[in-house]
């Protein structure tokens, strides 16, 4: 038997759980404007540790893919890396209540200017566990169509500049293994998509 219970004939099983630890102080060290910085005192048990990290509301990205298997990214200025990145729509979720599905129609209607007639959900994950609780769900939308021009949204800032492209997503999955494209979200996003197609979408989940 191992550490982890498995027994050498089994198969281990890599499923993450939630195993919160008694939280002995929490201090707000500072408010911003979409997240703040937080100190917590936590009790492992054996030891007690202090970590700051960021308290982030969630987002959600989103794998448009159009009916000859391209996939739409949009170059966008990061300023924290200094990075003009290929990024898949994407956004925050900001709206108290809004479930997160929403949360991507509305995202990849303002960022894209598209809807989607079919919406499923490829995978989750924590963009940087070690230092944040944002936990992004990647959701992949299909049957698309333009937004009419008079709902469209208006676009400010850094998504004012935003360019979107078209690639095929096996050129995708390229970019993703030669290092070219960085994003978290275009790469788990990226990868995702193609393996649920490999596997003929069977593990999708529903949104």
């Amino acid at each position: 038997m191992t550490d982890d219970g498995v027994g050498p004939d089994q198969r281990p099983d890599p499923t993450d759980r939630p195993a919160p630890r008694p939280v002995l102080d929490h201090q707000l060290l500072h408010h911003g404007k979409i997240w703040d910085l937080v100190s917590e005192q936590a009790d492992l048990g054996d030891s007690q540790v202090t970590r700051e990290f960021l308290d982030h509301p969630g987002a959600v990205a989103i794998i448009a893919l159009d009916a000859q298997e391209r996939v739409l990214l949009l170059r966008q200025y990061r300023h924290p890396v200094r990075y003009e990145l290929w990024e898949p729509p994407a956004g925050l979720r900001d709206v108290p209540g809004e479930p997160p599905v929403e949360t991507a129609a509305r995202e990849l209607a303002e960022e894209a200017d598209l809807r989607a007639g079919r919406w499923d959900l490829l995978t989750e994950f924590f963009s940087s566990p070690g230092g944040s609780n944002e936990r992004i769900g990647v959701y992949l939308a299909r049957e698309l169509s333009p937004v009419p021009e008079a709902d469209r949204f208006t676009r400010e800032e850094e998504e004012a500049g935003m360019v979107p492209v078209w690639v095929p997503l096996d050129d995708a999955v390229d970019a993703v293994l030669t290092g070219r494209v960085l994003s978290p979200s275009a790469t788990v996003g990226i990868l995702a998509a193609a393996a649920a197609r490999d596997r003929g979408w069977m593990t999708l989940r529903d949104a």
